[in-house]
């Protein structure tokens, strides 16, 4: 029996915890994606996935983890350790967890011996141990693989129960078990108050993470609902609203307001929403006008004419650019070059991007790079503080040439 401190509620969104085994992990020798795909799964069902937890081979460690989990959430996932080999724990965790024996299964047993006699192969001894099972735990079927999973609940001491899955490491498995077995299980479990989870995205940019979050009243407090979560990815800012209620559209009519909010807030600092990219957003309001748009990047490796190219899936809009080594930085330079781009290409815009400046030819003091657009007006130059991390620069630099042609385009309205 496990110890627990929170009372059930019956309206109340479930909690989940996903926990993935094995020292390849924890040792950083591979990635762990299954619980990346069971996070998107539990949330598809309306449960709240509130912890990750990643444990090595280790008996004791895998019990200590395995008791926190029950302790924390009402369903529990676990992939990894159910394998034939002395470091395959899982098993005897459950049963130590618990306070109960393993049993055999010949049912398992039986079909685990007729995999390998599909292979031609006798079963080695040791999988036997794959075919037992915590006293009253439930069989997860695993049709290819001699790896079976476990379902067992676990009891607290306030009433409550949480609800654990053990699941082979395999993905190919994984995933079938969970299609075939997991998933039916854990709706009939959620039965009635079964929640839904909707998330919205914003993407902003043109400020700093905390200057956009003055900017939001009371809209990022902790116990707010609709939450909305803020997130920074390479100079772009998502705001995640997630709501949960009985049905999507329940969902949808609490995040409406809070979007609404956030918009009249943030005004033109929001280019758009869910996965949008300012590339994006540049070439919808391009394409609205019929127009279109040549580059010319100094140095970059042809950052820009990348992006505008994925994004311009009608190769209507983004006609083409031109990628420079040369070092021009003067902005009557840089004028120069756009004209004679946007003459080559016939297009309505061209902006110009570069050089990204040297901070060791500088002293270590970061230089200012140069923006320019040219258009149906006069030209617009821009010189913005090229500093921050080595990794970011080309991409905020990028962006920041995106953002003025974006800008100049509402603008123009």
């Amino acid at each position: 029996m496990v110890s627990g401190n929170r009372s059930d509620g019956v309206n109340r969104l479930m909690r989940a915890e996903v926990i993935a085994i094995g020292d390849e992990l924890t040792s950083g020798q591979r990635l762990d994606t299954n619980s990346q795909w069971l996070s998107q799964r539990l949330e598809e069902l309306g449960v709240a996935v509130m912890f990750h937890s990643t444990v090595g081979d280790d008996l004791e460690a895998n019990v200590r983890v395995f008791r926190e989990a029950a302790d924390r959430a009402d369903i529990v996932v676990c992939t990894g350790g159910l394998g034939p080999t002395a470091d395959d724990l899982t098993r005897e965790a459950l049963a130590a967890c618990a306070g109960v024996d393993l049993v055999l299964d010949a049912e398992v047993l039986e079909h685990i011996r007729r995999l390998f006699a599909r292979r031609r192969r006798e079963m080695p001894e040791r999988n036997r141990i794959q075919a037992m099972f915590p006293r009253g735990s439930r069989v997860i079927p695993n049709p290819h693989g001699s790896a079976p999973g476990i379902e067992m609940q676990f009891a607290r001491e306030n009433g409550s129960s949480s609800r654990f899955f053990a699941l082979p490491g395999v993905p190919a498995e994984m995933h079938q078990m969970w299609r075939q077995t997991v998933q039916p299980n854990l709706l009939a479990i959620l039965g009635d108050q079964r929640r839904c989870l909707v998330h919205r995205t914003i993407k902003c940019f043109g400020v700093g993470e905390s200057d956009l979050e003055a900017m939001l009243p009371d809209l990022i407090r902790r116990g707010r609902e609709p939450r909305v979560g803020i997130t920074v990815s390479r100079a772009t800012i998502s705001l995640r609203i997630t709501a949960a209620g009985s049905s999507p559209e329940a969902c949808q009519g609490l995040i409406e307001p809070t979007e609404a909010t956030i918009r009249t807030c943030l005004g033109n600092l929001v280019y758009g929403d869910e996965s949008d990219e300012l590339q994006d957003a540049v070439i919808r309001l391009l394409a609205a006008r019929n127009q279109r748009l040549a580059t010319v990047e100094f140095g970059s490796g042809g950052l820009m004419a990348h992006w505008l190219t994925e994004a311009d899936s009608t190769r209507q809009t983004y006609c083409g650019g031109w990628v420079l080594p040369d070092r021009e930085d003067s902005a009557d330079g840089m004028i120069r070059v756009g004209q004679q781009c946007r003459q080559q290409f016939q297009s309505d815009w061209a902006l110009v991007v570069g050089p990204f400046p040297d901070s060791d030819a500088n002293g270590g003091e970061p230089g200012d790079l140069h923006l320019a657009l040219l258009g149906p007006g006069d030209p617009v130059t821009r010189s913005v503080p090229f500093a921050g991390h080595p990794d970011l620069l080309k991409h905020r630099s990028i962006k920041l040439a995106l953002d003025l042609l974006r800008l100049t385009l509402i603008q123009s309205l």
